[in-house]
């Protein structure tokens, strides 16, 4: 696949791409291994809505990812393994080793009754079994079902439920820094509310004891251990359900997105090789957990569909130290590291001393995805982990849209600290106003909505079509509404300014929660922040800020005044905060986004409808938050 290497060369590519998609994507899909080419690119009527990516076209996702690589590279690194423990060995697994191992438990599956269409729920640990197993489900064409291993067994249920899983794999148990976690149990539990789950494969990992229910219950080791390495590819329609991966559920009940296998694989592939600018011999380390969308489409799918070597990690930044991240990259000679702004911004709070005894000379490219990245969080990565000599893309996507969306190219299109800059060929992002008016001079501010299909969006909600169609084709008609404010400077780089459920609207002002929440972050006491609005009997909506400092012993007063000083200069004074509580951390999906709809409800006193905690990653800071505003409340 053809790597963009110039800002020329992306200008004049995004500008063929638009002019006429179809041949564009055409040309792209040409370097893939298809069964059978397709008989049209595209079909679409987002009024159904309905979206279809090289129609008639037949393949398998796991011969591009695997087989196709073995003549030149069967001897490479596939995937590189750290685990939990620093001491413990990590396992470096060969393209030729992935492609026996996928087969073999391909042929597991299918002797205990998995065929195609069949959903397969997997709740593991991040080992490299997780990843055999969704490449195992890919290779037989059963649609795999990748749920994060800290849900809760209320959590793993529904998502059991909703898709109606025939088997579960899990684990024994799994290591998270220095806690053991018993999945098992947990999968047990979930399973008296599950009907469908006909088998359990349970892969031993940590030893730990555990119920075994006969007949149901499979070791993953014994099953593997006379399985062939021989499995035939089952061929997929383009369209056919290649996963469904779920939502954290912060705004309800979860919606299980569903991507195709053609679409998705092309999209992810061509993203992976021009953002990242990945070349023969790099190893890329994304940070993120498998049951995201991050891990699925930059660990998994856009990597090895590059024949590219990929690292796993097992553990946590901050186990055992909080220089575990440098560590791993000096030792594995990481030269891609892509991690989200939750992770550097906990990291910069600690002394530099934990970065200098590591080289991190081959280092070439930096990233940052899930939430946009503030700026003070931005330089510091530039300076103490780039040293100023890697670019860093600012990457903006989503589950829904299945590949990253809007980002600079590394080294390659000009960056812009707290922009995630120019779309990706093929992507056609407009601004609009609240009536849904385009806004199309350069500078301009409003909702970012996009106007036209590309290859790996999701094609539907499993089991709810029209809740599909009205969370995002209904609010602007002829548009995809991802959800999210964005601005656009003279340059035509973009900006996302929060979840429009984050823009507050005070005095008649909009304000976007996310550049006050930077200029707060800003302050050299202040961990991180997340502002909500709440109702105020002149300004319609104040704003409240819930910070959290490093200092224990917070001077509230001081910081208080410090904090509305900062915004003022950075923001205006109309963005100060009316209230400011100081809290020991902030409730947050285990993916690390901020559940700002929780603070909402505590802000505004709605504290009934605050809805299921259990899924947090920290569902007890929940009750100190509650707390801490009734206080502050009383002492008004």
């Amino acid at each position: 696949m053809k790597t963009i290497g110039s800002f020329s060369e992306y200008q004049e590519t995004y500008q063929r791409s638009i002019e006429d998609p179809e041949a564009f994507w055409n040309e792209i899909a040409e370097d893939f291994l298809w069964k059978k080419k397709w008989d049209s690119v595209l079909e679409y009527d987002w009024s159904v809505p309905e979206t279809k990516w090289f129609s008639g076209g037949m393949l398998n996702i796991t011969e591009n990812c695997i087989d196709r690589h073995l003549e030149t590279k069967a001897d490479q690194p596939a995937i590189i393994w750290e685990p939990n423990d620093p001491s413990a060995s990590a396992i470096s697994m060969t393209y030729q080793e992935l492609h026996d191992s996928v087969c073999q438990f391909a042929n597991v599956l299918k002797k205990n009754g998995i065929k195609k269409g069949d959903r397969v729920c997997i709740y593991m640990p991040m080992v490299v079994e997780l990843t055999v197993a969704v490449l195992a489900c890919a290779r037989i064409g059963a649609v795999h079902s990748v749920v994060f291993a800290g849900f809760s067994s209320t959590a793993l249920a529904a998502r059991i439920n909703d898709a109606s899983c025939k088997m579960l794999i899990t684990s024994d148990g799994s290591y998270r820094g220095s806690k053991t976690i018993p999945l098992k149990d947990i999968s047990d539990k979930a399973l008296k509310e599950c009907e469908s789950v006909e088998h359990v494969i349970v892969l031993k990992n940590t030893e730990q004891d555990i119920q075994w229910y006969p007949g149901r219950d499979l070791w993953w080791h014994l099953e593997m251990r006379d399985a062939s390495a021989v499995c035939e590819p089952t061929p997929m329609q383009a369209e056919d359900p290649l996963f469904i991966l779920y939502t954290s559920g912060s705004t309800g009940k979860p919606k299980g997105m569903v991507h195709s296998c053609a679409g998705y694989m092309v999209y992810t592939a061509y993203t992976f090789k021009n953002v990242f600018q990945y070349e023969d011999g790099d190893i890329f380390w994304c940070t993120a957990d498998i049951g995201w969308i991050t891990g699925h489409s930059y660990i998994i799918y856009g990597p090895l569909a590059n024949g590219a070597t990929t690292v796993m990690f097992e553990g946590i930044p901050s186990y055992p130290n909080y220089d575990r991240f440098w560590k791993i990259c000096d030792k594995h000679k990481v030269t891609h590291f892509y991690t989200a702004p939750t992770a550097i911004r906990t990291l910069e709070k600690h002394p530099t001393s934990l970065i200098e005894p590591y080289d991190l000379s081959n280092l070439k490219v930096l990233g940052s995805v899930g939430e946009p990245i503030n700026a003070e969080a931005w330089h510091w990565y530039d300076t103490h982990i780039g040293k100023q000599q890697c670019p860093i893309v600012d990457t903006w996507w989503q589950t829904e849209t299945g590949g990253i969306m809007i980002s600079s190219l590394a080294g390659v299109t000009p960056q812009k600290p707290t922009y995630a800059t120019l779309p990706l060929p093929g992507i056609q992002p407009i601004i609009l106003d609240a009536e849904g008016h385009e806004l199309s001079a350069n500078e301009a501010e409003g909702i970012l909505a996009i106007k036209y299909p590309w290859p790996s969006m999701a094609r539907t909600i499993y089991g709810d079509h029209e809740r599909y169609k009205q969370v995002y084709f209904s609010a602007f008609e002829g548009c995809y509404f991802p959800g999210d404010g964005v601005s656009r400077d003279a340059h035509g780089n973009y900006r996302i300014t929060g979840r429009i459920d984050d823009v507050v609207i005070v005095s008649g002002h909009n304000l976007g929660t996310a550049p006050i929440e930077d200029a707060i972050n800003e302050h050299p006491e202040v961990i991180e922040s997340a502002l909500v609005g709440y109702p105020h009997d002149i300004k319609g909506n104040a704003l409240y800020a819930f910070v959290t400092s490093f200092n224990t012993e917070v001077d509230e007063a001081r910081l208080y005044k410090e904090i509305c000083d900062q915004v003022a200069k950075s923001v205006g004074p109309i963005a100060k905060p009316d209230r400011i509580q100081f809290v020991t951390g902030l409730p947050k999906t285990r993916s690390g986004k901020i559940m700002r709809r929780i603070l909402r409800k505590i802000a505004t006193n709605d504290l009934e409808r605050i809805g299921d905690t259990s899924t947090l990653l920290n569902p007890d800071v929940v009750e100190d938050i509650i707390a801490g505003n009734e206080e502050m409340l009383t002492s008004s």
